[in-house]
């Protein structure tokens, strides 16, 4: 068996980005995640550390879901949004787009959640579905066709297609790894960045800029895609969101803006990276 720390290295950006996309809510899919590694530590003869981590991953959050709907909560409850909103404040914007598409997948039984997820979001073959979701793989097919039929009623938002997913999912664990050679390969090299904090407007331009960026303020953030956008959490609060423009296989764009837990621009808030760092300096 690989070594723990080579494992949780390669493979918990991918699992709490699985997880949070199934719950929708970072502290559960951590713990989840934590979970599903204690359980590998424990276990003998794993083939396929991902795989083997991906069924039991996704098990532990359908059991949530199942405890979930037997007391009629959600995880993760979404927050009543206002009436009308200033089309001037695209953050807002963006988070009411991220939160109809939890609450859309929230509506699905947990069966068909995991089903869709698994398959339609992360591209795992039915019969990996089908185990862990301990159902036959028909089942499993049927599961996830009636959720694309549930979200085709009710979505207004773009799905990513597999090409954007396996981008997105490179960025993701690039940046949490803290892989500068991986980060430098994901992105094109003439991307740029930009984005507005503490009340000032701040751009990177080729890859070795905006990598140097990113990995110093998201060097020790916990990466999630959220389409049609991806969120930076720090100790469980929502640190920074991100929106990426994809050419080819790499990133060619990213825009950048403080999370709703670090305040707006130009508030105290959102001045200071919880490690110290303020976004201001270069």
């Amino acid at each position: 068996m690989t070594g723990f720390g080579e494992v949780w290295r390669a493979n918990r950006p991918y699992l709490v980005n699985l997880a949070y996309r199934m719950l929708g809510d970072i502290g559960a899919a951590e713990d989840v995640v934590q979970e599903a590694f204690v359980r590998w530590s424990a276990a003998v003869d794993v083939d396929d550390d991902r795989g083997w981590l991906t069924v039991v991953t996704s098990r532990l959050c359908l059991d949530q879901l199942k405890s979930a709907h037997s007391r009629r909560e959600l995880p993760g409850d979404v927050p009543e949004q206002p009436a009308t909103v200033d089309p001037a404040d695209r953050v807002t914007l963006d988070d009411e787009v991220r939160l109809a598409l939890l609450v859309v997948l929230q509506r699905l039984p947990p069966a068909e959640r995991v089903a869709f997820i698994l398959h339609d979001v992360f591209g795992t073959p039915f019969e990996s579905v089908a185990e862990s979701l301990g159902r036959p793989v028909a089942t499993c097919r049927q599961l996830a066709r009636r959720a694309r039929q549930h979200i085709a009623l009710e979505r207004s938002y773009p799905v990513d297609d597999a090409e954007h997913q396996l981008v997105t999912e490179r960025f993701i664990t690039a940046c949490s790894t803290g892989d500068l050679d991986a980060l430098l390969r994901v992105l094109h090299p003439e991307v740029w960045g930009t984005g507005t904090f503490a009340g000032a407007d701040r751009e990177r331009h080729g890859s070795a800029d905006v990598a140097a960026g990113l990995l110093r303020f998201l060097g020790h953030a916990t990466l999630v895609s959220a389409p049609p956008q991806l969120i930076a959490f720090i100790n469980r609060r929502e640190f920074a969101v991100l929106r990426l423009t994809v050419s080819g296989d790499q990133v060619i764009k990213i825009v950048a803006a403080p999370g709703q837990d670090f305040g707006r621009p130009g508030s105290d808030d959102g001045l200071s990276h919880p490690s110290g760092r303020r976004w201001s300096r270069g």
